[in-house]
């Protein structure tokens, strides 16, 4: 069933570590699975937006 999930689309089906602070203060959880960081919100207790890495190309 995993198998056809990540076929069809479905994709990792995250599970995250404890949210962590970067190196600029902010906070962020990473996918144990598939590495993917995520903002986290200390104050809301919750995953915001999807971090992109820093050497990544603009397109």
């Amino acid at each position: 069933m995993n198998f056809l999930k990540r076929v069809f689309g479905q994709g990792c089906e995250h599970r995250f570590a404890w949210p962590r602070i970067g190196s600029n203060g902010d906070h962020y959880q990473i996918c144990l699975l598939c590495g993917t960081a995520y903002e986290y919100d200390w104050r809301l207790m919750r995953r915001t937006d999807r971090l992109l890495p820093v050497d990544a190309p603009h397109v």
